[in-house]
């Protein structure tokens, strides 16, 4: 860190936004971590012992600044032989800094011991929008009262393993580690790496060593301890293993079967088998960030721990894969800083994409990518967006955003698209192979692309990761003389850089489709194509990789629903049943009709709030229809909302379907159910969801309060 920004760090009152967030300075470089750590759940305290070993990074040094919150010390000193060497120090509650016993060259190693206690309860949290405590350490009833279970577990994202353990806690620093744990007898363990060894002590404690023997960063250091009943999987030899509480413990292959499968998938498309040792997902109480993809150990929040019933309703299949992907992204090659956390949450959010694709097929693909885009486009205003590598930031929990999550995943959506899938996963495993064990940034990943494809990648990047905001196209038609011309304007903010987009026109004409490619890199110009006679549609970026919004000028029901039935890609189905939703015409109540029939739920469950029940023509229809759906559809949700939507006929004869789908499994259609009956007889509702136990009751009154405000 130049002498600037260090004072403008320091300074009290400066614009933060105006601080160049630098990748941290190497003064050293962490080798390995040894720890011996044990717990007073009744302070919240953690007694450790570190055995930190480093060497200069370049240039020779005296002194060792690491980071380390809120901690008392008993003993700092080097390891000399057998002998141990007290040092001085210096410590501010943050920073702790050690006056070396002499000078060390960037070819000579050292290890320092240190005797501490971390207190983190203690500590004053610095929580962000999306991290939300940075404690580092958390004890979960600790005092063991109530249901509730008693737990220990970490969270080191951005910078808080410094809480329980002094390090270098930068992103781009790497170290291998041996953590031994001493902890109550009846209790479970997991950290990262192996467990190499477990021996019982005579105080009814027992102490569990985990190796990590590969480099990974400090802020991808875990535990968890508590009552953790774990089910054994396995992929290629390793070891995956999943950790619940007891009473989901029967439900963990359900959860998280598809886990193999995707270490499988993903190992196979980056030519990079997954690299740990083995591969772990625990379940916490409590837990307040999502998920985070701690190396070969993942945690989540409890929202993924479901019974067999919830599973008919809901899976986290998207966060399983979305922190799979980081053992890659993120773990193997971490982000060199926080400006650039493009290169974890970008590809972990494109892995889930990727997943879908090849779960689910090109349709699955395709809607986890739309989901993507429109969390990005809630995020910009008139094309105006922070830029996905950001070196300027007020905190480091405002990167952890659609920006670089969203937006980042779609772009290298686009760029896949490109430059061919060959040619991008090649890339990929160039970077990846190239960058092992260390860290990246986006300019390494062009370098990567450079190298595989031949070709100048960077007015790409800079255009997409180091400029800000994204494109809005407003688009008018024309056919006249045998010409079709295609007037495009980029209507986005004067602010918002002009784009250069390549991007495909499909014209279908007379049954036939006809493709043409355009270069659009003005802020207005026009594109003329000759045309056997005047298309029926025309579909701008069929491929839907831009990263930004097209508005079509005088777009028509008419032209939704021939884009729907010819022109079906997810997208276009969506956009069709979106626009028929909000319209009364006759060409929009057949979109809705064509989507109750569609593949994808969500877009059933669109069409079915949607359509209009006092449309005659084609009503008898449309009510068979949804009877069919309500009865037998495989997915829940639209089952329940065809159930709301009969019911909102009044028709007496469909309250039989109400009284049966109380009796169903699925949360979802018994709340649907409780819904309608109340339209039919309220206290026959009353008194049935009276009747219900407490856990499917607990369950169902929420899911009827959003079905009730269902119009």
């Amino acid at each position: 860190m130049s002498p600037k920004i260090e004072a403008q760090n320091k300074a009290e009152k400066v614009d933060e936004l105006s601080i160049y967030r630098a990748t941290p300075l190497k003064t050293h470089d962490l080798i390995h971590t040894k720890l011996e750590v044990s717990f007073d759940y009744g302070k919240r305290y953690l007694y450790g012992k570190e055995w930190i070993t480093l060497k200069p990074h370049f240039y020779e040094t005296d002194s060792l600044k690491l980071d380390a919150k809120g901690m008392d010390f008993k003993e700092i000193a080097i390891i000399d032989g057998k002998k141990s060497i007290p040092l001085q120090y210096k410590y501010d509650n943050e920073e702790l800094s050690i006056a070396l016993n002499r000078k060390y060259k960037s070819t000579e190693k050292y290890t320092i011991f240190i005797n501490y206690t971390a207190k983190p309860a203690e500590l004053k949290s610095k929580a962000g929008e999306s991290i939300t405590n940075s404690n580092g350490l958390y004890f979960i009833n600790p005092d063991g009262k109530g249901d509730k279970p008693t737990q220990i577990w970490t969270q080191g994202e951005t910078e808080a393993s410094s809480c329980w353990f002094p390090t270098i806690d930068k992103p781009n620093q790497k170290t291998t580690s041996e953590l031994a744990m001493t902890v109550e007898a009846k209790y479970t363990t997991l950290s990262n790496g192996k467990l190499t060894s477990q021996k019982v002590n005579k105080d009814g404690t027992r102490t569990d060593i985990w190796k990590m023997e590969q480099p990974n960063a400090p802020y991808l250091f875990m535990m968890a301890v508590g009552d953790f009943k774990i089910y054994k999987d396995s992929y290629n030899g390793k070891e995956v293993s999943y950790y619940l509480e007891p009473k989901y413990a029967p439900y963990a292959k359900q959860i998280f079967y598809k886990t193999p499968d995707m270490m499988n998938f993903y190992s196979k498309m980056l030519g990079v088998e997954y690299p740990w040792a083995k591969y772990s997902q625990i379940v916490v109480k409590d837990y307040f960030g999502g998920a985070m993809e701690n190396t070969s150990a993942t945690v989540h929040g409890e929202y993924v721990q479901k019974t067999e019933r919830e599973l008919l309703d809901d899976n986290q299949e998207s966060t399983i894969a979305h922190e799979l992907f980081h053992q890659w992204f993120g773990d193997y090659v971490t982000a060199e800083s926080w400006s650039n956390l493009t290169m974890n949450e970008s590809f972990a959010t494109f892995g889930e994409v990727l997943w879908h694709g090849h779960d689910a097929g090109q349709d699955g693909e395709d809607r986890s990518r739309y989901e993507k885009l429109q969390n990005y486009l809630r995020s910009q205003k008139n094309g105006d967006s922070p830029i996905l590598a950001r070196f300027h930031y007020r905190n480091a929990d405002d990167m952890f955003d659609n920006i670089s999550y969203s937006k980042g995943s779609i772009i290298l959506y686009a760029m896949k698209n490109q430059m061919g899938d060959e040619a991008f996963f090649k890339g990929l495993n160039h970077y990846l192979t190239t960058n092992a064990y260390k860290s990246g940034e986006p300019h390494q990943l062009r370098l990567s692309m450079e190298e595989v494809t031949g070709k100048d990648w960077l007015p790409y990047f800079e255009q997409w990761y180091y400029n800000a905001g994204s494109p809005i196209l407003d688009v008018t038609y024309k056919y006249a003389n045998g010409k079709v011309t295609i007037t495009v304007s980029q209507s986005q903010d004067s602010s918002v850089q002009t784009f250069t987009l390549p991007l495909k026109v499909d014209f279908y004409v007379n049954g036939t489709k006809i493709r043409k490619d355009i270069l659009i890199d003005k802020r207005q110009q026009s594109f003329s194509f000759d045309l056997p006679s005047k298309p029926e549609f025309i579909d701008l970026d069929p491929d839907k990789i831009l990263v930004g919004e097209v508005n079509v000028d005088k777009k028509t029901a008419a032209d939704y629903l021939f884009q729907y039935k010819n022109a079906p890609s997810y997208y276009n189905r969506i956009e069709a049943i979106k626009f028929a939703s909000k319209d009364r015409s006759q060409e929009s109540q057949l979109i809705l009709l064509e989507g109750l029939k569609d593949p994808q739920e969500d877009l059933r469950v669109l069409s079915i709030k949607a359509i209009d029940l006092n449309e005659k023509q084609n009503k008898d229809q449309v009510l068979k229809m949804l009877l069919d759906i309500a009865k037998n559809d495989k997915k829940t949700i639209a089952r329940a909302n065809a159930i709301v939507k009969l019911a909102s006929t009044g028709d007496a004869s469909y309250k039989a379907l109400m009284d049966e789908s109380i009796k169903e499994q699925s949360y979802n259609v018994i709340a649907a159910g409780l819904t309608g009956l109340t339209k039919y007889a309220p206290a026959e509702a009353d008194k049935a969801l009276a009747s219900l136990d407490d856990d499917t009751k607990k369950h169902v009154t929420p899911l009827m309060k959003r079905f009730s405000s269902q119009k």
